[in-house]
């Protein structure tokens, strides 16, 4: 099973994207953050007739997740969780679905904007009860994948100019902590399970070039439980939507099960 997350940054703009990428990727599941749209604007019916079927939890204007899962592929309709139980939260970010027996979360994580404000102290409390949450559910499923823009660049090999960024947004060691401490659940990083090139990111701001010079940072990513890495033959970043006209500024992520 090919799997794959990718923060679209507005589904309506980034649609034909996500249908031409569908279509050469071959994924059988896709998450997708910053839906930034109401579920009433989802397009599952154009999805529908590319062969996938949608589940999504979305919001105007801001936020929003989605999992696209490929038909004839088996979705127990039964266990589909919108958002982190017990954690009230008036935003958009989890959506989780159990696919072939494989416990699918897609999670938008909190930009957090800078430490010291209280969407940063946001962010840490959102952490906390994912952490909580993730535990729970690997307790249920140890068939577990979560994959989202996860806005935490976890080592600085994971950064473009790790001295610009020290201590900012993204990189600060309480946001850092908190991505070791989903590792230490029994989890691990997909993409750090194979030699890697160095600087490959996922994420390039729009401005200052910085595509073009690869100045980006490694903020969406895939974790997996032991069983799932275990059959995990690969994990690349697939650069090509980031230079299509009028790209996301985030890249996909994909990983082969088996």
């Amino acid at each position: 099973m090919k799997i794959a997350t990718w923060n679209v940054n507005s589904l309506k703009v980034r649609q034909q994207h996500v249908i031409d990428w569908l279509e050469t990727s071959r994924a059988d599941v896709l998450c997708l953050q910053e839906l930034k749209l109401p579920d009433e604007k989802f397009p599952h019916v154009e999805l529908a007739e590319k062969g996938y079927r949608s589940w999504y939890a979305g919001q105007k204007t801001y936020n929003g997740v989605g999992i696209l899962v490929r038909d004839g592929l088996n979705v127990d309709e039964s266990n589909i969780v919108r958002n982190i139980p017990g954690f009230e939260d008036p935003q958009q970010r989890v959506i989780a679905a159990t696919i072939e027996g494989v416990r699918i979360i897609c999670a938008y994580f909190p930009n957090g904007q800078a430490p010291g404000t209280e969407k940063f102290a946001y962010k840490l409390r959102w952490l906390a009860a994912l952490h909580d949450w993730i535990a729970s559910e690997m307790a249920l499923h140890p068939k577990l994948a979560l994959l989202g823009d996860y806005n935490i660049a976890p080592e600085d090999r994971d950064v473009h100019d790790p001295k610009a960024w020290e201590g900012q947004n993204l990189v600060s060691p309480e946001e850092r902590a908190a991505f070791v401490q989903l590792i230490g659940l029994g989890l691990l990083d997909a993409f750090r399970q194979f030699e890697q090139q160095d600087k490959i990111y996922s994420w390039w701001d729009y401005r200052m070039m910085a595509f073009r010079r690869n100045a980006g940072l490694r903020i969406d990513h895939i974790l997996l439980s032991k069983a799932l890495a275990d059959v995990c033959s690969s994990c690349d970043i697939d650069k090509v939507p980031r230079k299509w006209d009028q790209p996301s500024d985030h890249a996909p992520v994909v990983a082969q099960l088996g």
